[in-house]
């Protein structure tokens, strides 16, 4: 059977050596590029089967970078690699298109594994919603979801603030920033959030 042909696109040259080293043996990779603009120009011309894609990249993000390349080339695979442990941007690379979505820190074989399941076409969203899950909790630093916990039992800015022994801005601040990683906009959202990643119980 022939090997998978995979396209990467990473603008960190240290980073991309390094999938390079790890997808080479098990995968044909027809091109490295170091810009979202060359990715979608590359996947034009080489067509490959999977595209792995950093999210972060000049000229054109990797987001932003998908739905052309798809354009360009309708039957290849997008799999996202990323730091960004927040879960907003697994949900974005699925709303994107992405077959699949990896943090950088995951294992080899994650990897792997995903390149394989986009290219079979199982993982559209399975992929991109376990990976928001997996990085739910850890997407709030402890004291935001020490906040969190007590938003979720119905406390308000002030409560929280006299239990903490924080100031009433301080709280607002975490719990601004707790649901910036979480990309939810309401205190609603917030609550079904944690409770869905299990930071707090209902």
């Amino acid at each position: 059977m022939s090997r998978l042909r995979v396209l990467l696109a990473d603008d960190h040259r240290m980073v991309a050596e390094g999938l390079q080293s790890l997808l080479e043996p098990e995968f044909e990779l027809v091109g490295i590029v170091e810009d979202g603009r060359k990715l979608i120009e590359e996947t034009a011309r080489t067509k490959p089967d999977v595209a792995v894609v950093d999210i972060t990249m000049p000229l054109v993000n990797g987001l932003e970078a998908i739905p052309l390349l798809k354009r360009a080339s309708p039957d290849t695979r997008v799999v996202v690699v990323t730091m960004h442990r927040e879960a907003a941007y697994a949900r974005r690379a699925r709303e994107a298109g992405a077959d699949g979505f990896v943090l950088k820190h995951a294992a080899a074989d994650e990897l792997i594994a995903a390149i394989r399941a986009a290219a079979e076409g199982k993982s559209e969203v399975k992929t991109a919603s376990s990976a928001a899950a997996s990085v739910g909790a850890a997407a709030l630093t402890p004291r935001q979801q020490e906040i969190v916990q007590l938003v979720v039992k119905g406390l308000t800015a002030k409560e929280i603030a006299s239990v903490l022994g924080l100031s009433v801005r301080t709280i607002e601040f975490h719990k601004y920033r707790a649901m910036e990683s979480a990309g939810v906009s309401t205190s609603a959202e917030l609550i079904r959030y944690a409770i869905e990643h299990g930071i707090a119980k209902p």
